[in-house]
């Protein structure tokens, strides 16, 4: 059986990660602008999270990464609210329960942080995340939180920290 452990994101890591991201996406048929898929951060994810109150984590298998996701403060928004960022399964390890330690991963270190909220934006059709996410406690806004750039994503979630 093998094992599933969820670290830091390390330099060497961003060629995989960025691959990951954009073939999930594209598998999922997101538009490419106004999501991730643009993001000029893709390319060097360990350098964009090196900075204070924000991690990126990976979820590697057999040494090869299966999933991501980040946390950082959410841009262009007053408050100590920060973001649930990229976060994203291949689909092979989609539905063994790895989702929700991502997501308990990323809430704790947010909340080691201080921050007292976490936001999120998703597409429609991503009807499984949304799912796990109201199972961590997030619920639905009825408008989008600080300026992310993604707006092509009209699904926002919140949760208190």
């Amino acid at each position: 059986m093998s094992v599933t452990i969820i670290r830091e994101i390390q330099p060497k890591d961003n060629e995989n990660v960025a691959g990951l991201i954009r073939k999930v996406l594209e598998d999922l048929g997101v538009p490419k602008v106004g999501t991730a898929y643009a993001d000029k951060a893709l390319d060097q994810m360990f350098e964009n999270y090196d900075v204070p109150k924000a991690d990126y984590f990976v979820a590697e298998e057999n040494g090869r990464i299966i999933g991501c996701a980040g946390i950082a403060q959410l841009e262009n928004c007053d408050g100590n609210i920060c973001e649930l960022q990229k976060m994203y399964f291949l689909e092979e390890a989609r539905g063994r329960g790895l989702g929700i330690k991502m997501i308990n991963r990323c809430l704790d270190r947010a909340s080691e942080y201080g921050y007292e909220h976490c936001y999120l934006e998703t597409m429609p059709y991503m009807e499984d995340a949304q799912k796990l996410y109201l199972k961590s406690g997030f619920h639905y806004i009825s408008e989008p939180m600080g300026n992310t750039g993604h707006y092509s994503c009209p699904v926002w979630m919140l949760k208190s920290l």
